[in-house]
């Protein structure tokens, strides 16, 4: 059994791993961090987890978790791991942060996007992109991965074929991406409130949203230079789900046409036929956060417009499971050598 340790598990995220963990055949939870309910039930803070999950909270102690467990998730704020990482842990454990703390390789976009400064920076080069799709190999032999944002995930999913391929023109991207509040955490917000919320769609971090650079970073390997984009978020009043709406010019081909929808389908299918968790749909049916909500599915889709030589290209997941969680059980299945869905194979929820 793998002894698996969660820092930040009353988090939604982190709750989202206990409730994968628990279900998962090969896993037993050793420890469930958690500083605001420290001693207390865990099961009295997730009333869905009575007599399913019977430990009390922790502390957030990673030097003694690491001599413990054989993998560490941590769901924790941006600077948390980066200010207690040491050496000695990765010798010990192998770590999933679901944060941004080494999602980068250059620490100054890590400081000018997130506003603090980095405290274990020379763990950035090695820390892997858990985005398990494109990253595979390399997860399976990562220490420490940086489990990707849910917008990014979404988003980078959804175009990085078609940029792989030089299909689009990556410069012309726009992403209009829509949220459900959990992506905003458990924390007592005003903005986060049912009257704020509720009967309300609004724009966020406009021109500003911390998880561009992320999505240019991994969007700019698959073009093979650097890249900008327009990234725009939304929170909408559900509790769960991202729906990427992404807009971008086609390349013409040197006749000077457009590609034409079953070239594009066939790159699609070409990168993610053999995907468990990737669903290509069928022409003319579009991607609902409802028929992916509670699943480490992502579903995508797109449509030409013949009469601007752009295409949409649509995807949808569960921001707390592939945005999350999930990608981060997914991410230790590869690390483990276990079947990669393993603990994953939960249908969507409906209604």
């Amino acid at each position: 059994m793998i002894k698996a340790g969660i820092i930040g598990a009353t988090g939604y995220a982190g709750a989202e791993l206990a409730r994968i963990l628990a279900g998962h055949q090969n896993v037993q939870v050793i420890w469930l961090g958690s500083r605001s309910y420290l001693g207390q039930a865990y099961a009295s803070v997730y009333q869905n987890m009575a007599e399913i999950i019977e430990q009390s909270c922790l502390d957030d102690n990673i030097g003694e978790l690491a001599k413990q467990a054989d993998v560490v998730f941590t769901a924790t704020p941006q600077g948390y791991l980066a200010s207690v990482m040491k050496e000695e842990y990765l010798e010990q454990a192998r770590f999933i942060d679901l944060s941004a703390d080494y999602r980068f390789k250059d620490v100054a976009v890590y400081e000018q996007w997130y506003q603090i400064g980095h405290k274990s920076p020379q763990f950035m080069k090695e820390a892997v992109y858990g985005l398990c799709e494109l990253n595979r190999e390399a997860v399976k032999q990562a220490r420490l991965v940086a489990n990707p944002g849910c917008y990014t995930t979404c988003s980078i999913l959804t175009a990085y074929p078609l940029i792989k391929e030089g299909l689009i023109d990556p410069d012309t991207l726009i992403v209009d991406a829509k949220s459900g509040t959990s992506g905003a955490g458990r924390g007592a917000k005003v903005n986060n409130l049912f009257c704020e919320v509720n009967e309300n769609i609004k724009a966020y971090g406009v021109t500003s949203h911390r998880h561009t650079p992320e999505i240019e970073e991994q969007l700019g390997y698959a073009a093979g230079r650097p890249v900008t984009i327009s990234f725009t978020p939304h929170l909408v009043p559900m509790n769960r789900g991202i729906l990427a709406t992404e807009y971008a010019s086609l390349k013409r081909k040197p006749d000077g046409s457009l590609p034409t929808e079953e070239e594009i389908r066939e790159v699609y299918k070409q990168y993610y036929a053999k995907e468990t968790f990737i669903r290509v749909l069928e022409p003319g049916v579009y991607p609902e956060t409802r028929w992916v909500e509670g699943s480490n599915y992502v579903d995508l889709n797109f449509k030409i417009d013949p009469r601007t030589g752009r295409i949409v290209m649509i995807g949808a997941l569960d921001n707390l499971v592939k945005g999350a969680a999930g990608q981060a059980v997914q991410n230790m299945n590869l690390m483990f050598g276990l079947p990669e869905t393993e603990g994953l194979s939960m249908a969507p929820l409906f209604p």
